[in-house]
């Protein structure tokens, strides 16, 4: 989703259906390892025995493992933008509805790969972080528009500034949760996305203690 015209492919692009299809096996196999064994220990053979393919096509592919280990954090990102986007698209068609989606789309992105999200954009240096950057600011640019229609409904004096500080505070409230090795799971997660929508919601519809002249 993420519009970068000018960004170096990482990797060999597929330009066939089965290609396309393999590279899709790849790159699950590489993120399940991830997550089971760690990135360290993740192999270039241990992903082609868990993809079933051949470690040649895997190096047809990519350089070597830190190409791959790349392409997986694009994966991840991409899916994130684009699950965030969906989430958003069904949610009902109200603030409350639009912030709760919002929360709970977060909290289930996260979660879906415990740890190894934050890992890969900790570890890999600048070009992940920078990456992560824009998936976070596509995000938010998300929220911001499916919000948009219901703006009227905000009782702070800056609507537009008061809905950015309640999508940042969600957003990191979801990220704190998913690094936190006692962080919300199950229905407590579900109760967690309940109640930051709630104090999103309180917070916008709270007029300002001090309104300027």
């Amino acid at each position: 989703m993420t519009d970068e015209p000018n960004r170096r492919a990482h990797y060999r692009e597929p330009r066939q259906a089965r290609s396309a299809a393999t590279l899709a096996r790849v790159l699950q196999a590489a993120e399940e390892l991830a997550i089971s064994d760690g990135l360290e220990e993740m192999t270039i053979t241990g992903v082609s025995e868990r993809a079933g393919v051949s470690v040649g096509s895997i190096y047809r592919r990519f350089d070597g493992k830190e190409q791959l280990i790349t392409a997986l954090t694009e994966r991840m990102l991409e899916q994130r933008e684009e699950y965030v986007a969906e989430r958003l698209h069904l949610a009902e068609p109200s603030l409350p509805g639009v912030l709760g989606a919002y929360a709970h789309a977060l909290l289930q992105s996260f979660a879906d790969s415990s740890n190894l999200f934050p890992e890969l954009l900790r570890t890999r240096g600048s070009s992940a972080l920078d990456r992560g950057g824009r998936t976070i600011t596509a995000i938010h640019r998300l929220l911001l528009d499916a919000a948009a229609p219901y703006a009227d409904q905000i009782r702070r004096s800056d609507p537009k500034a008061a809905l950015d500080t309640a999508a940042r505070a969600i957003l990191g409230a979801c990220f704190h949760n998913s690094v936190r090795p006692d962080g919300c799971t199950g229905d407590a997660r579900s109760a967690y996305g309940d109640e930051l929508s709630e104090m999103a919601m309180a917070y916008l519809l709270t007029p300002d203690r001090h309104r300027p002249e």
